[in-house]
């Protein structure tokens, strides 16, 4: 595989940089990293009855960072009865009003903390510390001031319907956004009155454990939140667990469909928010410049592992070229490396086995007759590495435009008319995100409502917020999170006149 990448590579020689950055790396002594954590239940920490611990590694380092506890089938069933408590004795009778202040407690610790749930996430994570730094802590905390916003006023929010929480909520988060992502999950269900059991990815416990005691800092009610680390079988635990009312996942569509045949038929609410190949449409009046930076952090910045990346890249022939070479400029800018210094734009891969499945999805790319680029840089020694990577000459047929990636591999398409664009770019399972690049509106418009896609951003890409619903269509997922939206799956609802809808 190494030697396939070299040769295809193209060897022309980098542009010299008319500076050079001196290493600015984050200080990690911020950060104090127990040696081994138990699991989070009942409001305190407490060893696994599975008497079972893993171990979480920095992809950057490869180096032990903790042990951590891995919950069996009696440790997520004593998580689900401490949430099953919490809710009954307290949780759902308490007023909206109260509901809030604990949210806005959380909110603030995690502002208060951010610099320390920032290096800990590039720690465990791989990710650069300035996404970290600048997008996913401040969307953690803005995730929770404006659900503790909603918490007194659903009967407003839903006019007509007495709202009323389900109960427990089993979520499952991803390792792309651990933190965000708990903060996605955990916000909207206590804001509605529901109490949670949330298992974080395996590769990346730190930061929600890290949570767990700034939960107990607020002093949030035992029980109102439990946190249980594992894998694959303790999410399956948690998932089928017969006490569990609603379950929230985000992750792969294979694993996802399986969930949904488990949760078939038991009553329980389901929402997913699995895989995705976005497209990113450029034409030919799109301010280049502004696309080629908003391609770049699509799906370069955040080392491609985000669900919504712009791992397609659709371009109008008239300006093929020129985008191009303007890319390829901007690839050779980026700065590989340690994801604690403040210049690294391209951090680590999150594992050995993400790393190992780019690597086989770039190999097919170059059997199948795709031309790779990839810019000259030295990667580390040690850790998870993975050059930022682009194909030309791309057909739709090729794997790498059909399969998500999950890593910093573009590829790039070419058409001829909006309708051809159209096409191609809902030539795909999935539809969870896209883009358009145009100066007119009205093109915009006419893209935005024939795209199956859930988000559509115009003239940028990637950008959140908390008062914006998120979802997919197709194998995407089905039901959205954040906003007012994301309110609804963990609410029951009568109406007015008593009848259930």
């Amino acid at each position: 595989m190494t030697d396939q990448l070299e040769q295809a590579t193209d060897q022309k020689p980098r542009r010299a940089a008319p500076w050079e950055y001196a290493p600015a790396p984050e200080a990690k002594d911020i950060v104090t990293i127990r040696p081994r954590y138990g699991l989070f239940i009942g409001g305190r920490f407490v060893e696994p009855r599975s008497g079972r611990y893993f171990e979480t590694v920095s992809p950057s380092t490869e180096q032990r960072l903790a042990q951590v506890a891995e919950a069996g089938k009696e440790d997520v069933d004593a998580a689900v009865k401490a949430a099953r408590q919490a809710w009954e004795e307290r949780w759902r009778n308490l007023p909206g009003r109260e509901r809030a202040k604990y949210l806005y407690r959380i909110a603030r610790a995690l502002q208060d903390r951010s610099r320390e749930f920032a290096v800990l996430e590039s720690m465990d994570g791989g990710k650069p510390i300035k996404e970290s730094r600048d997008v996913d802590l401040p969307l953690a905390a803005a995730h929770f001031f404006y659900y503790a916003g909603w918490a007194d006023k659903l009967d407003y929010a839903f006019p007509g319907r007495v709202a009323r929480p389900l109960g427990v909520a089993g979520q499952v988060i991803p390792w792309n956004f651990p933190l965000l992502m708990a903060a996605w999950k955990l916000a909207p269900a206590l804001a509605c009155g529901n109490t949670a059991v949330l298992k974080p990815a395996e590769t990346t416990p730190l930061t929600a454990l890290l949570l767990a005691q700034v939960i107990q800092e607020v002093d949030l009610p035992p029980g109102v939140v439990n946190i249980v680390t594992g894998a694959g079988e303790t999410g399956a635990a948690l998932v089928a667990h017969p006490g569990v009312d609603k379950v929230a996942f985000t992750g792969s569509t294979e694993v996802g469909k399986v969930i949904r045949r488990v949760v078939a038929g038991t009553g329980k609410r389901l929402t997913l928010e699995l895989g995705g190949k976005a497209a990113n449409i450029v034409f030919d009046d799109a301010p280049l410049d502004q696309a080629v930076e908003g391609v770049v952090n699509g799906i370069y910045f955040n080392q491609g592992h985000v669900c919504c990346a712009g791992s397609r890249l659709f371009v109008q022939e008239s300006v093929f070229e020129l985008l191009l070479e303007k890319l390829k400029e901007r690839l050779q800018t980026l700065r590989v490396g340690d994801p604690l210094d403040k210049n690294t734009d391209v951090g680590a891969i999150n594992s050995r086995e993400q790393l190992e499945k780019i690597e086989e999805l770039v190999g097919s790319g170059i059997e199948e007759g795709a031309e790779i680029y990839q810019p000259e840089c030295v990667l580390p020694e040690r850790g998870f590495w993975f050059r930022p990577t682009l194909f030309t000459g791309v057909s739709q047929s090729h794997r790498i435009a059909r399969e998500e990636i999950f890593g910093p591999v573009l590829s790039i398409l070419t058409f001829r008319t909006p309708d051809e664009a159209l096409e191609k770019a809902n030539n795909t399972p999935y539809g969870l995100s896209a883009g358009v690049w145009t100066e007119k509106g009205s093109r915009i418009l006419w893209m935005t409502q024939r795209l199956r896609a859930g988000v559509v951003w115009a003239n940028t890409f990637n950008r959140f917020d908390p008062s914006s619903p998120f979802g997919g269509y197709k194998e995407s997922g089905f039901g959205r999170e954040g906003g007012l939206h994301g309110l609804e799956p963990y609410l029951d609802f009568d109406r007015a006149n008593g009848r259930r809808r």
